[in-house]
């Protein structure tokens, strides 16, 4: 792993875990924290995820979009692990992980983006959403009296996730000047930051936050006859 890269992991897992007090560690309880807001959303009529409009100017105005729907799409963990409980399915599920894989891989190549590095950020992202969903399945075998009670609908759940997967597409295609520029880890620190307060992110959240972000920041690709690599999943 890249110097550049663990120092930035190294920095938000301790920015996460400094920015709550040491009983909010634990993995968090379905119903608190997040999930209710996450709920909320899934009962619109409509949804748009598309790249919020970067606030500020240069690398740090391009990276907060992705850093933004980065931590909406952690919250989805939540909605994920409940509509699981209970029903003995895995979660790892490595039909829909290639599924997601080939539909992100094909929509950076539609929007004139890097497929290989958009295919690496997903798979982060993915890696991050199950970090989570672990940690909550962890503590409902040990407190049953903290499961869900209610399944949510995965398929509802799904379809949100991959209307934010849309917008991270599109972020990450706009932000390739940002992402393979060598102060990508010193701009991208403080918009994880924000993103980690303004979505309410706890520990364990905050950690994952880290993973999923983890090669947001990437050296320079290598293009050939003005098109990206191929990424080896897409179909």
């Amino acid at each position: 792993m890249p110097r550049s890269r663990a120092v930035l992991i190294g920095a938000l897992a301790v920015l996460a875990l400094a920015a709550v007090p040491r009983a909010a560690t634990a993995a968090p309880a379905y119903g608190h924290g997040p999930a209710p807001a996450v709920r909320a959303a899934l009962g619109a009529e409509t949804s748009n995820h598309a790249p919020p409009a970067p606030a500020l100017a240069g690398p740090r105005g391009a990276l907060r979009p992705l850093a933004e729907l980065s931590a909406r799409r952690l919250l989805t963990a939540d909605l994920v692990a409940a509509a699981k409980w209970g029903t003995g399915q895995p979660i790892d599920d490595p039909e829909r992980e290639r599924q997601v894989l080939a539909a992100v891989a094909r929509q950076a190549d539609e929007v004139g983006g890097d497929p290989v590095g958009t295919v690496t950020v997903f798979r982060d992202q993915i890696e991050a959403n199950k970090l989570v969903q672990r940690a909550l399945h962890r503590r409902w075998r040990a407190a049953p009296d903290q499961a869900p009670t209610e399944r949510p609908d995965l398929a509802r759940v799904r379809a949100e996730i991959n209307r934010i997967n849309g917008g991270l597409v599109r972020a990450i295609a706009a932000s390739e000047r940002a992402r393979t520029a060598w102060l990508c880890p010193v701009a991208l620190l403080p918009e994880a930051a924000r993103a980690h307060r303004d979505q309410a992110l706890d520990g364990p959240r905050g950690v994952a936050l880290a993973r999923a972000l983890r090669s947001v920041c990437a050296p320079p690709p290598i293009a050939s006859a003005g098109r990206w690599p191929r990424s080896p999943v897409a179909p």
